[in-house]
């Protein structure tokens, strides 16, 4: 009798995963996932991950790129439960208003503009900038910079104005950042160039036209689509929140 109710309570265990699966499975279709760049453009090393082509156009096997997800969204929850710190970056428009809200969703930083050379591997010069940047929009909203002539003013605001496109997202990052999380690969290949070279774990959205192999948890999928971007950052962003559920912080 007890091995019946075992073996009924495993079945039940692998129904529900199988539904889950298959849930999730309909949920990334919905979203576009799926849609890949066309067939003239795409890495060799994608090739694993092809269902095959509309139109001219790859598509996506998400049986296959599934688990791969299921992997970042597992590394995600451990970085979460360590309250680790991340980087989110894309520059591309489709994507940049949803990495920045996931960023300022969970208090990291993020990059929506050009890249800045050096940002990881001379860190120490750049949280000098993001510290003096920081310091400066203080001062401005304590003091609006009293006690200054007009002219002085102006050349502050004007500063402050470009420091806000190149340093406005990066005001949280006082410490080099435990992993990165990147919308196309490709495109953000400097940023990708300089985690790899500190080691950096890489998570990153990359469409048919990426090298899977250039980073640590790749996810093959549709990266020009708002909806596809939205659907995926967006269960990032749980599974940190997951991680984070009962857990203490890292010393």
């Amino acid at each position: 009798m007890t091995d019946t109710v075992t073996d009924n309570k495993k079945d039940i265990k692998k129904e529900d995963k199988k539904q889950a699966f298959l849930r999730e499975i309909e949920e990334m279709y919905r979203a576009g996932v799926h849609f890949g760049y066309s067939r003239s453009l795409k890495h060799s090393k994608m090739q694993p991950f092809f269902l095959g082509s509309k139109n001219g156009a790859e598509i996506f096997h998400l049986e296959k790129v599934y688990p791969l997800f299921n992997n970042a969204l597992d590394f995600v929850k451990e970085l979460g439960a360590k309250r680790a710190k991340i980087l989110f970056v894309a520059t591309k428009p489709e994507a940049t208003d949803i990495i920045e809200k996931a960023g300022r969703d969970l208090n990291m930083s993020y990059v929506t503009e050009r890249w800045l050379g050096g940002t990881l591997t001379n860190f120490e010069i750049i949280k000098k900038r993001i510290d003096f940047f920081r310091d400066l929009k203080d001062k401005k909203s304590t003091t609006d910079f009293s006690g200054m002539t007009k002219k002085e003013k102006g050349r502050l605001e004007k500063q402050l104005l470009k420091m806000e496109s190149r340093f406005g997202g990066l005001v949280a990052l006082t410490e080099i950042p435990r992993a990165l999380v990147v919308v196309d690969s490709k495109k953000e290949e400097i940023a990708v160039e300089e985690a790899r070279g500190l080691k950096i774990p890489i998570i990153a959205i990359l469409n048919s036209d990426c090298d899977p192999t250039a980073v640590d948890y790749p996810i093959p999928a549709n990266d020009t689509a708002v909806l596809s971007i939205e659907y995926l950052i967006d269960k990032l962003v749980k599974a940190y929140k997951e991680g984070m559920k009962g857990t203490k912080i890292e010393k």
